[in-house]
């Protein structure tokens, strides 16, 4: 039995997760994860949390369990809610991941600039009349989602336009499959003006 005084070999790593995801770039908290995977995961079930790690995509984080049929959880995680334009972004940059994945084999991460986030959303939000402050609005929902940790800025620049982005994998959790699916089937019908 372990003295009072003796701290888990995993602790480092459980304290990352508590605090966000652990992405397979954090080199020590990666191997440490997947060294303690078994035992972290005993752990945390005894907390109410779930271990979620997509060795392939190289992300973990935690999930909490449901305490009861309303659906009532322990609270150990932070949740963050999303506007509905951040919302939009994130999907945005999700079929961005999709894209990337099904067409650049050779690549495991999404870099892209500033301006190539901000045409691509370009096409999806509602232009306002000041040129100016559409792409202002633009590049705060872009700080914005940097800020929530979905996108990590990797090289300045003079012009802020050429920035690059690393588009973060943990995205796929947070706007999953079918949310893509069904976003591009309502855009579909938006188009075609049936919505």
């Amino acid at each position: 039995m372990p003295d009072k005084h003796t701290i888990l070999p995993y602790t480092p790593v459980l304290i990352k997760l508590l605090k966000g995801p652990v992405e397979y770039l954090e080199k020590g908290a990666w191997e440490q994860l997947l060294q303690y995977q078994v035992e972290l995961t005993r752990f945390l079930q005894q907390l109410g949390l779930v271990l979620v790690l997509e060795k392939d995509d190289g992300y973990a984080y935690l999930e909490q369990m449901r305490l009861d049929e309303e659906e009532n959880v322990a609270g150990w995680v932070r949740r963050v809610q999303l506007g509905y334009e951040e919302s939009i972004l994130l999907v945005l940059l999700r079929d961005m991941m999709a894209e990337f994945e099904v067409g650049d084999a050779g690549a495991r991460e999404l870099i892209k600039k500033r301006r190539e986030i901000k045409e691509y959303a370009e096409l999806f939000f509602k232009e306002n009349p000041s040129r100016v402050k559409f792409i202002r609005d633009l590049d705060r929902l872009i700080d914005r989602v940097e800020e929530l940790d979905f996108i990590e800025k990797i090289e300045q620049a003079d012009l802020s336009d050429e920035e690059k982005f690393r588009i973060k994998k943990i995205i796929k959790a947070r706007v999953d499959h079918e949310i893509l699916e069904n976003f591009k089937n309502q855009l579909t019908q938006y188009a075609t003006g049936r919505i």
